[in-house]
C-alpha cells in the first residue's frame, strides 16, 4: 500500500491500537503495574518494553524498514513509559483510587496521550520515511 494513501494511515492507526489493547490489555500484569510509578523499576520497563516491541511489529508489518522501524518502536516504548510514570506517580501521590472519578479522569488521560502518540508517530512516519 503506497504510504502516501489516507487508508495507508488508518491502517497504520489501526495496527498501532490493536498493539495497544493487547499490550496495556492482557499482556500488562499487575506486577507491571504496581512498579509503574516507580522510576526505573523493572516492572514499569517491561511494560513499556513490551509496547516497544509491539510497535516495532506493527511498523513491520505495515512495510516499513528495519531501521526506522526500530527507531521510531524505540522512541514508542520511552514516551510509554513516561506516560504511564507520570500518571502512576500522580494517582499514587494524591492517593486516587478506583472509588473516585479522580482516577478515571487520570486513566482516560493517560490513555488519550497514548493514543495522541500514535497520531504523532503515524504522521512521522509518512512525513520522514
Amino acid at each position: 500500500m503506497p504510504p502516501e494513501t489516507p487508508l495507508a494511515a488508518l491502517v497504520l492507526l489501526l495496527l498501532l491500537q490493536a498493539k495497544h489493547a493487547l499490550c496495556d490489555g492482557p499482556l500488562q500484569t499487575s506486577w507491571m503495574v504496581q512498579q509503574k510509578g516507580y522510576y526505573g523499576r523493572t516492572g514499569g520497563l517491561v511494560h513499556a518494553a513490551i509496547h516497544g516491541a509491539g510497535s516495532l511489529v506493527a511498523f513491520l508489518v505495515f512495510g516499513m524498514a528495519a531501521l526506522p522501524a526500530l527507531a521510531l518502536a524505540l522512541v514508542d516504548g520511552v514516551i510509554h513509559y513516561h506516560i504511564d510514570f507520570a500518571k502512576e506517580t500522580l494517582v499514587r501521590r494524591i492517593g486516587w483510587t478506583t472509588h473516585v472519578p479522580q482516577f478515571w479522569w487520570a486513566l482516560q488521560a493517560d490513555q488519550m496521550i497514548h493514543h495522541f502518540t500514535y497520531v504523532a508517530v503515524a504522521a512521522a512516519v509518512f512525513v520522514w520515511f
